[in-house]
């Protein structure tokens, strides 16, 4: 009714005027008989009643579904009383939406081909990379050491491709299964030795007795264990420093900690860390941050179902829990 009212107000304006301007007319021509002049103003408006009670009885549904929010872009308006304007105003928002629909799925469609096509040619990479990789391990001196650290990071920039563009469809590539955290974290540091050894960093693990076990995907959650673990190694400049591991079960559930002694995180950074392309005070010291290492490890923890949280103090170091 309140939209009604507002489309008729104009009406309602006009109305009143005209009926003023009538009314000055006829009293300037010498009409002074006033009983008649409210009769006829009584009929007359009699008459608009009438005619806008019709109107809006033939578009009530019209009225109060434009008032209403919409739900979802596939929501159907509803039908509409039998009356012009309604159903223009229908078939010109199905001819909308059928055109916005057919668009959506073109940009999707390109969207999945360079989707696809990124995948191809990560994976084609990783081949020519392999190969390097088994031709340096005949040699030993320190240029095929340097260009195996390169490759290292090669092979870590196509895993963070890969990912991101999976991370969309991660339910089609997810496998689920119990894992022993301390064993994980053993096979992580052991295929990240040279990192330790490039950074003349130790790892040091610190899990319970007993073993804790987890619920969870091995390959999503050694790339997020990798993604802290050389963030920890990147920032961390002492030499000789440690990455300490911490595994233990608090209220049920277990808890992995990835903790550093390096340069730590400004406080005005903290709340931006895990945001996408986010590099920061420390991002733009260190030139190999692309602000995308934590963005990942959060998403990735979300669809898993597992929680992290980060904790530093600028020039004592950084603390990275994940909660499962």
């Amino acid at each position: 009714m309140r939209l009604f009212l507002k489309d008729q107000l104009p009406l309602f304006v006009l109305y009143i005027a005209q009926l003023g301007l009538i009314t000055l007319i006829y009293w300037l021509d010498g009409y002074r008989k006033p009983a008649i002049s409210l009769y006829a103003v009584l009929l007359s408006t009699a008459a608009l009643c009438l005619y806008l009670g019709y109107r809006y009885a033939a578009n009530r549904t019209f009225y109060r579904r434009l008032e209403q929010p919409l739900a979802a872009l596939s929501a159907s308006p509803g039908s509409f009383q039998p009356s012009p304007l309604p159903e223009a105003l229908h078939r010109l928002l199905q001819e909308q939406a059928r055109l916005y629909q057919a668009d959506l799925l073109g940009y999707r469609s390109q969207i999945e081909a360079h989707i696809q096509f990124i995948n191809q040619w990560a994976h084609q990479m990783k081949t020519p990379l392999s190969v390097i990789h088994l031709l340096l391990q005949e040699r030993d001196d320190p240029q095929s050491s340097a260009v195996g650290d390169e490759l290292d990071k090669l092979r870590k920039g196509l895993d963070m491709v890969l990912y991101t563009a999976r991370l969309d469809s991660f339910e089609q590539d997810l496998h689920v299964e119990s894992l022993e955290l301390g064993a994980l974290i053993r096979r992580i540091v052991s295929d990240q030795r040279r990192l330790f050894i490039r950074n003349r960093l130790s790892p040091r693990l610190e899990a319970e007795a007993a073993g804790v076990t987890v619920v969870s995907d091995e390959k999503w959650l050694v790339f997020v264990i990798t993604q802290l673990l050389t963030n920890a190694v990147r920032y961390t400049i002492a030499d000789n420093a440690v990455i300490s591991f911490h595994t233990w079960t608090e209220a049920g559930r277990a808890v992995l900690e990835v903790e550093d002694a390096g340069v730590g995180i400004p406080d005005a950074d903290l709340p931006r860390v895990f945001d996408p392309y986010f590099t920061g005070t420390n991002g733009r010291a260190f030139a190999e941050s692309t602000g995308m290492g934590l963005y990942l490890a959060r998403q990735i923890c979300d669809k898993l179902g597992h929680r992290i949280e980060i904790a530093s103090v600028q020039g004592e170091g950084t603390r990275v829990r994940i909660t499962f």
